[in-house]
């Protein structure tokens, strides 16, 4: 599973953000990752430099091997809240896909 960062002007998308976007994803959807070709991660800071509640918004977009792609949106305080919760219902919304095509099986 390959993973794609990209980030606004406003959030650093260096090796370190990468790093926790990596292991917050494994955590969360690891044991799914062989069934997923990528996953997309935008960042975004809404307000920019104004602060403000949930104004980082979180876009994760899930390439599952041929299937349509999966895109969940989740905003929050900050950057790892923003995409811990992200990636929760991404999970949830995975399993839910991958439970309904193993049904029909």
């Amino acid at each position: 599973m390959q993973i794609q960062l990209n980030t606004d002007t406003h959030i650093t998308g260096d090796a370190r953000t990468l790093e926790v976007v990596e292991d917050m994803l494994q955590s969360e959807i690891g044991h799914l990752a062989g069934r997923l070709s990528r996953i997309e991660v935008h960042l975004a800071d809404e307000n920019g430099g104004k602060g403000g509640a949930d104004d980082i918004r979180c876009t994760l977009e899930a390439r599952p091997e041929g299937l349509q792609p999966h895109t969940v949106v989740h905003h929050d305080a900050d950057v790892k809240s923003a995409l811990r919760n992200g990636a929760k219902k991404l999970r949830a919304h995975l399993e839910s896909e991958f439970g309904r095509l193993d049904k029909r099986r």
